[in-house]
């Protein structure tokens, strides 16, 4: 039920006048009472705070108010940039494994409130790993699309500073807007915020950073989604894989997901007279975003050649450039 610090924080924020905390606390004793089986309870407070939100929007404005999150401004056009994606599960090209994890998070979402009157909360938190361009990002976009939320891509340069208590700060910061307006918050290259705490390299403030940051997921009671990647899961602090409701592994493509990848980026090209057995050769080890640059740049090196379709050569020659520029 509602704990004493909820309380206080009601209360203090009221005194203060500061709606958007008030209702943030509101919805975290709601989503607290819906865990703890009290479903009535946690629908009714919800549309209090709905209720109560939509008065609010309509009185003329006093004092200093919360800004709408979903056009950062303030301190927080630092540390989140929004989109709108419209992407969706057709434009993903993954493993099995992968498109059904994310099905299943998507699948949970969209049935919430099914799995709230039996006293369960959907999936809400998901920890992306795997190599560069296996289309990590990508997801975070098509699961933004496909539940029509705003895409909040926290740009840690804004939020990492010299002043790790600063840091701690603006994380709680991304933390209350993901209460107070749901979307898709995607935490990219995480591992610069969780690092192993048992690092002897690390100092003192670096690990209460990222205590700060575990402490917040695990406190974390939105309705939002959190979903941060990395590249370099064995960096990441073990605590990390705990916190997280999820974890979604993304290997580099097999030769059938590969294929899938030339065909997708090369819908609008002539492609019937690629040999595939070769292609399967050359585009073994590249990624998916590795693969697309390749099939970019075969496609308009046949537009401005003119030329009538895109060649086996052609192509294979486009992802042997890669492999190289990828090996240096």
């Amino acid at each position: 039920m509602v704990t004493a610090d909820q309380v206080k924080a009601l209360v203090r924020s009221h005194a203060d006048g500061d709606d958007g905390h008030f209702y943030s606390v509101a919805m975290q004793v709601a989503a607290r009472a819906a865990r703890g089986g009290q479903t009535k309870f946690a629908q009714e407070l919800r549309e209090l705070v709905d209720t109560a939100k939509a008065s609010s929007a309509r009185q003329p404005a006093k004092g200093i108010r919360p800004v709408p999150v979903v056009q950062p401004r303030g301190d927080l056009a630092g540390l989140l940039a929004v989109s709108y994606p419209d992407r969706r599960l057709s434009d993903l090209v993954v493993e099995d494994q992968v498109r059904a994890a994310i099905e299943r998070v998507l699948t949970e979402q969209h049935q919430a409130d099914r799995l709230r009157e039996h006293g369960f909360e959907p999936l809400r938190s998901l920890l992306l790993v795997g190599p560069p361009g296996t289309g990590k990002t990508l997801s975070a976009s098509v699961i933004a699309g496909e539940l029509h939320l705003p895409l909040f891509v926290i740009r840690l340069e804004g939020v990492i500073t010299k002043y790790m208590g600063e840091t701690a700060a603006k994380l709680r910061l991304i933390f209350d807007a993901a209460t107070e307006t749901r979307g898709v918050y995607f935490f990219d290259e995480v591992d610069a915020l969780a690092g192993d705490r048992a690092n002897t390299n690390d100092v003192g403030e670096i690990r209460r950073v990222l205590n700060s940051f575990l402490q917040f997921l695990e406190q974390d009671e939105s309705s939002s989604l959190m979903v941060a990647a990395t590249n370099h899961p064995q960096l990441l602090d073990r605590a990390m894989f705990r916190r997280f409701g999820t974890v979604i592994e993304y290997p580099l493509p097999s030769p059938e997901i590969a294929r899938g990848v030339i065909r997708n980026r090369l819908a609008t090209m002539n492609t019937g007279g690629l040999s595939w057995k070769k292609l399967d050769e050359a585009a073994e080890g590249l990624s998916h975003a590795e693969l697309t640059l390749a099939c970019e740049q075969a496609a308009k090196e046949v537009i401005l050649s003119k030329s009538a379709s895109v060649t086996t050569t052609l192509l294979v020659e486009a992802l042997q450039e890669r492999r190289r520029a990828t090996r240096g």
